[in-house]
């Protein structure tokens, strides 16, 4: 559902949004919480509550609390909070579920944050203290400290807990993010393409109590962390291709070099046609799981104008189509001229056997594929940067 933002926005400061569904027991206490800190800090405040198909009379006690409700009727905790964080008419946005699990009353940190200058700040409930029967042990102790640490290593952010759904940011920010999450996995997103866009993060302390909901939780503790997985892995183009592929590949080059003359002894170990083979397996697999995570970065600068990257300043300030063709051409021109060689030797010498040139030849045929490979993709990754530098 869309909604219009009435020629009064600019008197909202601060717009509290609330998704909800089968809040009931809940919506109300939260509504007067936000309001009530609203109050304390002196600020013009709204509060939204997103109603995403409640069953029950959630939408009603929100209205009668005071809130504005907007109703979503396309399932899912993402497109809940974005239809809010649209319908919103403050520059800053304080984001928390409706259960009463988060203090709406204890929001004034996170706005004073952003007040100083940061565009997303996020609450650290391990640092704000946890109550028990709060958080299930799972989450606690494995799925939500693995998944901030993977998210701190592959995107260098500083936050001790990027799943805390409680966080306050700027409507610009929130523009500059471009999330597309429709489910839990929102709450990561939001940390990721921040951190993607450059944008100023920080976390204040938070705590978590146990909710007031009375119904089964709608996280699914399974599902909803291979979605936010997927999502760390999706936007993470160094670790899901270009580390694993250049690992590959280097490996795979090293067995075809040590091979391409013959098989080889080592330590007692005999590495022959069956180590070059692999070799080749490896070459060429790596090779174009490294080519997937360059036209990853270039689609995601496309995406992320800001997003800063060794790969893309070498691919944005020094290739070019033509070294692209260039080094797949030589690539081919080798490989070809070694077969060239070969079939050579097989016509002055059509009655031999020629088992010394096998090893030659798988690596002559790595070759040729590996050239082309690297030219016909650097068409695709010419048009991709050049679109790239037309959105610039």
């Amino acid at each position: 559902m869309s909604t219009t933002k009435s020629p009064a926005d600019g008197a909202v400061e601060v717009s509290a949004v609330i998704p909800c569904l089968n809040e009931a027991r809940s919506i109300g206490v939260c509504v007067q919480k936000a309001q009530r800190s609203f109050a304390a800090m002196g600020v013009a405040g709204e509060v939204i509550v997103v109603d995403n198909g409640s069953t029950d009379d959630s939408a009603q006690l929100a209205r009668e609390f005071g809130a504005r409700v907007i109703h979503e009727s396309v399932k899912g905790y993402g497109v809940a909070l974005h239809a809010g964080i649209e319908a919103a008419r403050g520059r800053i946005i304080v984001m928390g579920d409706g259960d009463d699990s988060y203090d709406w009353g204890a929001i004034a940190p996170f706005i004073d944050k952003v007040r100083e200058g940061y565009d997303l700040v996020g609450g650290n409930r391990f640092s704000g203290g946890i109550e028990p029967g709060a958080m299930p042990f799972l989450h606690r102790y494995v799925g939500t400290p693995l998944l901030s640490a993977l998210i701190r290593l592959a995107f260098g952010v500083k936050l001790g807990d990027v799943q805390c759904g409680m966080r306050a940011f700027t409507r610009e920010a929130y523009a500059r993010m471009r999330t597309a999450a429709p489910g839990m996995e929102f709450v990561a997103e939001m940390v990721i393409t921040a951190a993607h866009q450059g944008l100023r993060i920080a976390e204040v302390p938070t705590r978590l109590y146990r909710d007031k909901r009375g119904r089964p939780p709608h996280l699914r503790t399974f599902r909803d962390g291979w979605r936010n997985l997927r999502l760390i892995l999706t936007h993470s183009p160094d670790y899901l291709y270009l580390v694993p592929g250049a690992l590959l590949l280097g490996a795979g080059l090293s067995l075809q070099l040590l091979l391409a003359m013959g098989p080889v002894k080592i330590g007692g170990i005999y590495f022959g046609i069956h180590y070059l083979a692999l070799g080749a397996m490896l070459s060429l697999a790596g090779f174009n799981i490294l080519n997937l995570g360059v036209l990853a970065k270039a689609v995601m600068a496309q995406r992320f104008p800001a997003l800063k990257s060794r790969v893309l300043e070498m691919l944005t300030g020094r290739y070019t189509l033509e070294w692209g063709l260039i080094g797949g051409v030589v690539l081919m021109l080798l490989g070809l001229a070694v077969d060239a060689a070969i079939l050579a030797e097989r016509i002055a010498s059509p009655g031999q056997a020629m088992e010394n040139t096998v090893h030659l030849a798988f690596v002559a045929t790595t070759m040729v594929v590996l050239g082309l490979n690297l030219a016909f993709s650097a068409f695709l990754l010419a048009m991709m940067l050049v679109r790239g530098r037309g959105r610039s």
